[in-house]
């Protein structure tokens, strides 16, 4: 699933709605498409409900630590239920959201959007396809159940007896007495990643009884305690699906190039450059 924030910044008239309305509508031509909406009146009790196109809308405000109306979703609670079954989130409304983010008025320029896609002042000059394809080259929003999902839909499903997962996750120490880790940091090698990825998950689909593999690597910053990589089987049986995951997360750590760097409380560093 891939997420677009829209966020406002004193453009009015409802300009912001309509830009919603625009983008929401091309990319349903793409693929099914969820809206967050982020409303700081719904806490003091004065929201009304605004309709906005796609099939999945969520409406969440500023009571405790952005709990949603009746539901006690967060933004991430959000879009995690939206990634199992929508190609598309968009966010409104949230400015600090890590995604791309398309700014409807003038952006400040002062670093408080962190990944702005693009900046329209009025909804006419917005460019909806061109949007489509930017978006598109953004790293996908995945989960373990996003793609536990996805491999349940593969024609050989009805043949497969085992799922096997493996998730590797950002630990704050190894040892007790270790600095704690606050986050890390992936960048990738462009395009030879992505293509490095597609091979080992092809290479492995070519084993006797398994039927589908999913590689999925983050990259920019990874919080301590938040997921980072996933390695999901589906096989006809349980000993190749158990050999397969662990083949796929060791392949995937030693053959994909992939940079990391880890923030502690008291320092930071890349991690290649220290082993070397």
């Amino acid at each position: 699933m891939h997420v677009l924030g829209i966020l406002e910044r004193e453009a009015g008239d409802g300009a912001v709605e309509r830009v919603v309305d625009r983008s929401v509508e091309r990319l349903s031509r793409e693929g099914r498409v969820g809206v967050v909406r982020y409303d700081a009146t719904i806490a003091d009790g004065m929201h009304e409900p605004v309709a906005l196109g796609g099939d999945v809308t969520y409406d969440l405000g500023a009571d405790g630590d952005w709990t949603a109306t009746g539901t006690g979703l967060t933004v991430q609670d959000a879009l995690d239920e939206l990634a199992t079954h929508c190609d598309y989130a968009v966010v409104v409304g949230v400015s600090t959201l890590r995604y791309p983010t398309l700014v409807v008025g003038t952006s400040t320029g002062d670093g408080s959007e962190e990944a702005v896609l693009e900046t329209v002042e009025t909804p006419a000059e917005l460019d909806v396809d061109e949007l489509v394809a930017e978006l598109e080259k953004s790293e996908p929003y995945e989960t373990l159940a996003s793609l536990v999902s996805r491999i349940k839909r593969s024609p050989m499903a009805d043949r497969a007896g085992a799922i096997a997962t493996f998730t590797g996750r950002v630990r704050a120490k190894d040892d007790a007495d270790d600095a704690r880790t606050e986050y890390l940091e992936f960048e990738k090698y462009e395009g030879v990643a992505d293509e490095r990825m597609a091979a080992i998950e092809t290479e492995l689909e070519e084993r006797e009884g398994v039927f589908a593999v999913e590689l999925h690597h983050r990259t920019g910053i990874v919080e301590d305690g938040e997921d980072i990589v996933f390695v999901v089987v589906l096989a006809g049986h349980r000993t190749e699906a158990f050999r397969t995951v662990e083949d796929g997360i060791n392949r995937l750590k030693d053959e994909v190039p992939l940079f990391k760097k880890e923030v502690t409380v008291e320092d930071e560093f890349w991690v290649h450059e220290r082993s070397q």
